[in-house]
């Protein structure tokens, strides 16, 4: 099969367009049909102005409220919460085929000295019973303590049991409270089946197949980060053996080509691809579309990392930055705090890409990407606290 040549302006817009960002953010909202299309949504602690998942639906539909995911996992129970490169709501369709995740992360946490609890089995089998028996409970609900200094991210025996249960499906998120999560036991809140589950094999392929369909074009790599799931080998394999897929090699932001694979159907994808939309998006630092920095960075020339983590005087940029994204270009960066008491989206932080200008017509486009997003966030007035771009 001849190598298919992706120029650089056409995978960007297949890019954007994969991940629900080609059109304008508008129509009626169906919330799952965006979970199904992405595959899954990272959920994050940090509630910057508004949490990583409230913030990569809205990016998605503006007529999304924040809170709106919750009930899908809590009450419709169409996602359940478990951990691809990070804790994420995932589609409940993913389900029968994650049998192997759950074995996977649940014997790597067994081993993993971050998760020994120090617990005997009778203090595990008794935290299960009363879950069994009260019904969903949150770390909160019981009362072992922390032995020893407290340094960062430590944990009490009870929550390094919770989870180690959790990664291996034994427990479950029921629903979550003030971003609070209650464990319940797993069969009470996984879909329900109604046959066997398939084989690992079958698991393989069907996860592998549903990642180069978010991708559209992926390397062996790309299709083994997706989900996470599965190792090098493993989809090594299954890009050598499965019929269909079409080399294609793709054009670099610098001009260089890149080789990877496209689903069967890739040149009615290209075909079927519309332009980009000018409306300037404010993408959250998790969003989907900007996930893989490298990837992001070969497609867009776009160079981007999350410093949250990352001392303040060591940051290039900031603590909690947005890319700014027009078309099929990103054009500069801003950095937002909510301040809710105040009623206030403080601009704290603004970098231009060096390619563009910012016209009247651009920060005109910004100023309302702004006051949409304070807006969403229940938050009234939008404050330069940084000098404009002029």
């Amino acid at each position: 099969m001849n190598t298919l040549l992706i120029p650089n302006k056409a995978a960007r817009a297949l890019w954007l367009w994969t991940n629900g960002l080609a059109t304008p953010p508008t129509g009626a909202l169906d919330v799952m049909a965006i979970v199904r299309r992405l595959g899954f949504v990272q959920i994050d602690t940090i509630r910057n102005v508004t949490r990583a998942h409230n913030h990569i639906i809205w990016t998605r539909n503006q007529n999304f409220s924040e809170g709106g995911l919750w009930p899908f996992l809590g009450q419709k129970r169409q996602v359940f919460e478990h951990f691809t490169h990070d804790a994420s709501l995932i589609s409940a369709e993913v389900y029968p085929y994650w049998q192997g995740q759950f074995a996977r992360l649940g014997a790597r946490a067994a081993r993993s000295e971050w998760y020994a609890s120090g617990l005997a089995q009778a203090q595990v089998r008794a935290i299960l019973a009363r879950i069994e028996r009260e019904g969903p409970l949150s770390t909160h609900a019981f009362e072992t303590k922390i032995e020893g200094p407290r340094e960062m991210w430590a944990r009490p025996p009870h929550k390094k049991a919770l989870d180690q249960m959790w990664y291996a499906g034994k427990l479950a998120t029921s629903h979550r409270k003030n971003f609070v999560k209650y464990y319940d036991l797993g069969h009470r809140v996984f879909p329900e089946k109604s046959t066997g589950f398939p084989t690992q094999s079958q698991a393989n392929d069907w996860l592998h197949h549903q990642a180069l369909d978010r991708l559209s074009v992926a390397s062996q790599g790309e299709v083994q980060r997706f989900w996470q799931a599965t190792d090098a080998a493993t989809t090594r394999a299954w890009l050598k053996n499965t019929k269909g897929l079409v080399p294609v090699e793709v054009e670099a932001a610098n001009g260089a080509l890149s080789p990877a694979f496209g689903p069967e159907d890739i040149a009615a994808r290209l075909a079927a691809c519309p332009r980009p939309t000018s409306r300037l998006r404010l993408l959250n630092p998790f969003d989907p579309a900007i996930r893989d920095r490298a990837r992001l960075q070969r497609l867009f020339g776009f160079e981007y990392r999350n410093e949250m983590f990352v001392p303040k005087a060591k940051r290039r940029w900031g603590y909690y930055v947005y890319p700014l994204l027009e078309g099929d270009r990103f054009v500069g960066r801003v950095e937002l705090k909510g301040d809710r008491k105040a009623g206030q989206l403080n601009v704290t932080g603004f970098w231009a890409e060096p390619h563009a200008k910012w016209s009247q017509a651009r920060l005109s486009k910004l100023d309302a990407e702004l006051v949409r997003f304070a807006r969403f966030a229940g938050i009234k007035a939008v404050i330069w606290q940084v000098a404009r771009p002029v």
